[in-house]
């Protein structure tokens, strides 16, 4: 059951001679277990509107919004609205975070408001049609996905730090660096280290945090790294140095897919040393050749129910594996592999489900033959 006190339905007029509903809380509104409160209008919260168990959504197909004076913290939310819905004013979410349709939009130039996943909060079902435009930020969390992107396409920032944040937030910018739209001051990309050769003009990610970190960022098509580089072992990741005053290299410790899509993961840095962080080309191309690509079944028929590499036994048993989704996210790694990976994830952190078979699609293995001083890539498919 359902339990609301001290909501105030308010009619708001506008200057042009039209009305629109909204919700105006000026009381006090708690959702208890399993209640459910579904808006289908603007939210207006200028009191508390917290220590909720139940579901808050947001649906329909005319946009909406969440101002006020307070921050509103949910339990559950789910996004079922195809026109958005759009934060002048931050929202919190405790546990589950359900995306089925529509984007959760905020200011790209307002730091101050962002959607944030609070401690074991989680989400599900980001596409590029549902995700958050705008600021993601996390609360006591050490390893996270930022579902952020732009209006058109899902491009996650996987954040690995070596200690929980207390708080960290990242979104998305499709934007020239040069002259970004959404942000104040430019960040020159012909100022950089010797190390660098071509920086990223087409997009950009700003992360903050004060833990050493490292991050995942995935490239695809739109990305255009054709132009910059026809060979993915040159492609790192970059960002523009508050204290240099120019562009860093990041490092490249993982990089996996081909020119039109694929990922790069850094090496450990501080997010807030850094104003945004973009894709570049190393000066000097590293070298690492290919394996061959395969397919794993594993249904338990005895064919393709392991992912088999017969070159690390044969010539190399001193030998370690990684194997990423295609967006960059280590779901297995070994040392002295013999062929054990059949689906199921070995990674322990709250991102991925070790409990279920990881899902079916593209993912990327990096594999090192420690006996030859060789490393190879390729791709497999997951088949369910």
């Amino acid at each position: 059951m359902k339990y609301l006190n001290h909501i105030a339905l308010l009619f708001l007029i506008g200057n042009i001679g039209y009305a629109q509903t909204a919700l105006y809380n000026s009381g006090n509104i708690r959702i208890h277990q399993n209640g459910q409160l579904g808006f289908h209008t603007d939210l207006i919260n200028d009191a508390s509107f917290d220590q909720n168990l139940g579901l808050a959504g947001f649906y329909g197909n005319t946009l909406v919004s969440v101002s006020g004076a307070f921050m509103p913290v949910f339990y559950d939310t789910e996004i079922a609205n195809d026109a958005g819905v759009f934060l002048n004013t931050g929202i919190t979410v405790t546990n589950n975070t359900n995306f089925v349709i529509g984007d959760v939009i905020s200011p790209k130039n307002q730091l101050d408001v962002y959607f944030n996943f609070f401690r074991d909060a989680f989400y599900i079902g980001e596409t590029n049609g549902s995700k958050v435009d705008g600021f993601a930020a996390i609360t006591n969390k050490q390893v996270f996905s930022f579902p952020v992107g732009d209006s058109e396409q899902l491009r996650p920032l996987i954040l690995n730090s070596q200690a929980e944040n207390q708080f960290a937030k990242c979104a998305y910018f499709f934007e020239d660096a040069n002259n970004p739209i959404s942000l104040p001051n430019g960040f020159d990309t012909t100022r950089k280290i010797r190390d660098i050769g071509e920086i990223s003009t087409l997009e950009f990610w700003k992360l903050e945090g004060s833990i050493p970190s490292t991050i995942t960022i995935n490239w695809n098509a739109r990305s255009n790294m054709a132009a910059f580089t026809p060979d993915v072992q040159n492609i790192t990741i970059v960002g523009y140095s508050k204290s240099a005053n120019r562009w860093l290299s990041l490092g490249n410790t993982a990089i996996g897919g081909d020119i039109t899509q694929g990922f790069v993961s850094s090496e450990t840095f501080v997010p807030d040393d850094y104003e945004i962080i973009t894709f570049g080309t190393l000066a000097v191309p590293q070298e690492i050749l290919l394996l061959e690509n395969y397919l794993l079944t594993p249904n338990g028929d005895g064919k393709n129910d392991f992912l088999v590499i017969p070159e690390m036994i044969e010539l190399s048993p001193n030998n370690s594996i990684r194997i990423y989704d295609r967006n960059g996210l280590l779901v297995f790694e070994m040392t002295n592999y013999t062929d054990e990976f059949n689906g199921i994830s070995n990674i322990d952190n709250r991102v991925i489900k070790r409990d279920i078979g990881l899902p079916q699609g593209m993912y990327f293995y990096l594999v090192s033959l420690d006996d030859l001083a060789l490393n190879f890539q390729g791709f497999l498919y997951l088949a369910r």
